[in-house]
């Protein structure tokens, strides 16, 4: 296991108690390098949309737990905030979640000449997923995906 996967796995048991005392839900954990920094990011949400005053609450608790556990080596920023309206589908809830709704889809390689799609999930399991693009099923095997979002009109 890499240095960053362990302290993703860290960082999110400390965590899951934080956010399910709010009743959020702990979307992704990240530690990243951007730059000559390394960053450790918590996406938290609940159903009606985090604030900026829930990323703090859970913010400052992180914060302090993080202290008292000093397990990362390094000097990081600690950030914590809503996944977004583009948020990447990762993990099996998302794909829950996702059922039923439009999705958009790039691959690495043109399928039939494209390489976006747009349907509403059908099926998913652990290699594949398979959306209905326009009365059309296609399915797709995981790793032949660059990108799985839902869809979103401005």
């Amino acid at each position: 296991m890499s240095k960053k996967e362990i302290y993703e796995q860290k960082a999110e048991a400390l965590l899951e108690p934080i956010v399910a005392e709010h009743d959020f839900e702990l979307v992704d954990v990240e530690y990243v390098k951007e730059g000559s920094n390394f960053y450790l990011r918590a996406y938290i949400d609940k159903p009606e949309g985090i604030t900026v005053d829930d990323c703090e609450v859970v913010s400052r608790t992180f914060s302090q737990k993080l202290d008292e556990e000093d397990f990362i080596d390094e000097a990081y920023i600690m950030e914590v905030s809503s996944p977004g309206l583009g948020r990447p589908l990762k993990k099996e809830k998302d794909y829950k979640r996702s059922m039923g709704k439009e999705l958009e889809i790039r691959t690495y390689r043109a399928i039939n000449k494209e390489k976006e799609f747009y349907g509403i999930l059908k099926e998913y399991n652990e290699r594949s997923v398979t959306i209905d693009c326009e009365g059309t099923e296609m399915t797709f095997q995981k790793s032949d995906i660059a990108l799985i979002r839902l869809a979103f009109d401005f």
